[in-house]
């Protein structure tokens, strides 16, 4: 079974500061592995220092998103404009970076970086408890990041939705 397309939330569980309360879009997921890319990570760095061609396409603050551990140095961009590569995201295409910001762009989105999972490897986490897989809206990847994983665990059924107010670190309580 394919979750291409679809949402990974970090379980409550999973406290390893990489993914630790992020949600991560499947852009690729075959029996050679998965690949996503973090949506609620913004880094420090702005666009225009990495991109300068892309500063204007990117809404403010004009970030750079963490995607993901791998690869730090490989851009990847995001669209909702239809104008690029098509992703298994209706209404989600990839941008060409190397090329020239076509007019008429909408919600634009860079990440640095991607996460990868080899084969078996995210079938295995899922298992063990540290992914849920949910369905993807398609303004999810634009959404603002704050509150993300809180918002999308809400938004579903049951147990999930109840661990939405689950706090950043129990031991606390």
């Amino acid at each position: 079974m394919s979750f291409q397309g679809s949402l990974l939330i970090a379980s409550p569980l999973l406290v390893e500061p990489t993914f630790h309360r992020t949600v991560v879009l499947l852009l690729e997921h075959d029996e050679d592995g998965a690949m996503g890319l973090i949506l609620n990570r913004p880094s420090q760095y702005q666009v225009v220092d990495h991109l300068p061609q892309w500063a204007m396409a990117v809404p403010d603050p004009g970030l750079v998103f963490v995607g993901g551990p791998v690869e730090p140095e490989v851009a990847i961009g995001l669209t909702s404009s239809g104008i690029g590569g098509s992703t298994s995201v209706p209404g989600l295409a990839m941008l060409d970076l190397d090329g020239v910001p076509a007019q008429g762009l909408d919600s634009v989105r860079i990440y640095s970086g991607y996460s990868g999972w080899s084969s078996g490897q995210l079938e295995t986490e899922i298992a063990d408890g540290a992914w849920y897989v949910v369905p993807a809206a398609p303004d999810d990847v634009f959404s603002r990041p704050e509150g993300m994983w809180s918002r999308i665990l809400r938004r579903q059924e049951g147990r999930l939705a109840i661990l939405a107010s689950f706090p950043p670190d129990p031991s606390l309580n």
